[in-house]
């Protein structure tokens, strides 16, 4: 998708996250939008059966995101977000991997319990739903 429909869907992209984490809150990778790296995950690689070979040539994503600072790692689709995930677990790195829709529904006060595995201790506890108080 990054390089299929280039810039524009990038930008609504950001639009989005920083509507949903504020806009003081988002970091920008260096290259991004559609110059962007692969995390070398997608089209297949991820189930592969080759880890290592995956795990090196996603060596590059994985200083990307560390050069960013950032404590979250917001992927947009599940082969992106198993990649990253595992860079960070084999290296120990210090961020959290995080679906776009999980940030998403966090935002709007219904993301369930059993939904915040990927968060951090500083976000467990936000907006949690629940049912037993609502009027639906």
């Amino acid at each position: 998708m990054r390089k299929s429909f280039g810039d524009p869907v990038a930008d609504d992209l950001r639009y989005v996250v920083e509507a949903v984490v504020g806009k003081e809150n988002f970091i920008d990778m260096a290259p991004n939008k559609s110059n962007n790296y692969c995390c070398g995950g997608g089209g297949g690689f991820l189930q592969s059966g080759y880890p290592e070979a995956r795990r090196e040539y996603g060596k590059l994503k994985a200083e990307q995101v560390l050069n960013t600072g950032a404590g979250y790692c917001i992927t947009p689709c599940h082969n992106c977000h198993a990649q990253i995930h595992d860079l960070s677990d084999q290296r120990d790195h210090a961020w959290n991997t995080v679906h776009l829709w999980t940030l998403i529904c966090l935002s709007m006060g219904i993301l369930g319990p059993n939904e915040r595995e990927y968060l951090g201790d500083d976000l467990k506890d936000v907006d949690v739903f629940h049912p037993e108080s609502s009027n639906f």
